[in-house]
C-alpha cells in the first residue's frame, strides 16, 4: 500500500499489556473474566544487512501495531496468525520461532490473550500456500497503510508500549541466530480403529471418522509452518494421517518401516537414525509415527537442543502426545567445525488443532 501516515508522529502512547512467558502465553491468566483469543507475528526480513519489521496503521484506532486478530471457532492459533496477516497485509508468511505474548483488559472488561510469532513472507509458488484457503483483499476500512521499518524505527512507531516485548524478544533472536529457522514437526496418528475390535492385521488398522478429522485439521496447522516433506510409518493409521495434506500441499509422503510400531520394537536405533537424517536435512518436514515410537523420536531431539531448557519441553510421559497432536519444533542449520552439516533445535511448541 502507499503512504499516508507518518509513523513518527502516532498517536498517543498507551501503556499496559502484561507479558505471560518467555515464548508465547505460557499459562493460564488466573482471572474469571471471558477471554478473547488473537494471535498475529511480527513479519522481518532483512534488507541492506538491516532487520526490518512490518507494521501495520488502523484508521479505527489510529494507531501502529502488530498484524493480529482474533481467533475463528475451532481455528488452531497458529493458523489464526497467518490468516490475519494475510487480510491485514495481503502478504503470505511462514511461521517461525514463537515470540511473547501479551494479555490486557478490554475497556469492555474483557481478558484479550494475542499470541504472536516470528515470521517471514514466503513466494507465491511455496508448496504450503496450496494447503490454505483463498483470503479476500485487505479491507482499507480496517488496515490503511503497511510500512516496512528498522527495528529502530519500529520500536519508536508502536502506540503501546507493550507491543515492543514482542520485538525485544526477535531482536534478541536475530542476535543470537534462532531467527532464521524452519521446523521440524511430530505428529502423532490420528484416532485408529481399536486393536480389539480390529480383526485384519495391525499394519492395516485403519483410522475411525474422528481419526480423520483430525488428520484434515492438521493440514492448516501444516501449512501455517511451512511444511514441505512428509516422512511417515508406512502402517494404515499413520499414513492415512499424513494424506490430506499429501494432498492439499501436494507432496509425496515418505513412508518407512522404520516408524513402525515393529521395526522400533526390533531396533530403535534406525528410528534414532531418521530423526537426526530429518534434523540435519534442514527442510520444513513433518514426521508421523505411533505412541510407542515417540520416546525414541523426543530423546533424539532432546540431544539436538540448543540448551536444556529446551530440551527439557519434550514430552516424557505417556502418551507423550494425543492422538492428531502435532509437536512444532524450530530447528536453525548449524555447520560444526568439520564443515558437516547439522540443525539446534532453538524453540519447542506443541499444537492440538480442534476438530470441528
Amino acid at each position: 500500500m502507499a503512504s499516508h501516515h507518518s509513523p513518527a508522529a502516532p498517536a498517543g502512547k498507551v501503556s499496559g499489556g502484561r507479558i505471560h512467558g518467555a515464548l508465547g502465553v505460557a499459562a493460564e491468566p488466573k482471572t474469571t473474566a471471558p477471554v478473547i483469543e488473537c494471535a498475529g507475528a511480527l513479519v522481518w526480513r532483512i534488507k541492506d544487512e538491516d532487520l526490518q519489521v512490518l507494521l501495520i496503521h488502523r484508521p479505527r484506532y489510529n494507531d501502529w501495531s502488530w498484524p493480529k486478530g482474533k481467533r475463528d471457532p475451532g481455528e488452531a492459533l497458529p493458523c489464526t496468525a497467518v490468516r490475519e496477516v494475510k487480510e491485514e497485509t495481503g502478504k503470505d508468511i511462514i511461521l517461525g520461532i514463537p515470540l511473547p505474548g501479551l494479555q490486557y483488559i478490554t475497556p469492555e472488561g474483557d481478558l484479550k490473550r494475542v499470541h504472536y510469532w516470528a515470521a517471514h513472507t514466503t513466494k507465491k509458488s511455496h508448496g504450503a500456500l496450496a494447503a490454505r484457503a483463498p483470503i479476500g483483499e485487505v479491507n482499507p476500512d480496517e488496515v490503511d497503510d503497511t510500512q516496512w521499518m528498522s527495528v529502530k524505527d519500529a520500536a519508536k512507531a508502536l502506540t503501546r508500549a507493550a507491543d515492543r516485548a514482542p520485538l525485544d524478544a526477535l531482536i534478541h533472536a536475530h542476535t543470537e541466530g534462532r531467527l532464521d529457522s524452519h521446523v521440524v514437526a511430530i505428529a502423532r496418528h490420528g484416532k485408529a480403529v481399536s486393536r480389539a475390535s480390529w480383526g485384519g492385521k495391525e499394519g492395516d488398522r485403519p483410522l475411525t471418522p474422528l481419526g480423520q478429522g483430525q488428520s484434515w485439521a492438521l493440514v492448516p496447522v501444516l501449512s501455517a509452518f511451512g511444511v514441505i516433506s512428509v516422512v511417515t510409518s508406512r502402517w494404515a493409521r499413520c499414513a492415512q494421517t499424513m494424506r490430506p495434506y499429501e494432498q492439499a500441499a501436494r507432496v509425496h509422503a515418505k513412508e518407512l518401516d522404520t516408524l513402525t510400531e515393529a521395526s522400533h520394537e526390533r531396533d530403535p536405533d534406525l528410528v534414532v537414525r531418521a530423526m537426526t537424517e530429518i534434523i540435519t536435512d534442514n527442510r520444513p518436514t513433518v514426521l508421523c509415527s505411533h505412541r510407542p515410537v515417540l520416546p525414541t523420536v523426543f530423546a533424539a531431539m532432546k540431544k539436538a537442543s540448543a540448551t536444556k531448557g529446551i530440551g527439557n519441553a519434550f514430552p516424557e510421559s505417556d502418551p507423550y502426545l494425543t492422538t492428531g497432536e502435532v509437536l512444532i519444533a524450530h530447528v536453525v542449520p548449524r555447520v560444526d567445525g568439520k564443515g558437516k552439516m547439522g540443525g539446534t533445535i532453538v524453540g519447542v511448541e506443541r499444537v492440538r488443532p480442534e476438530v470441528m
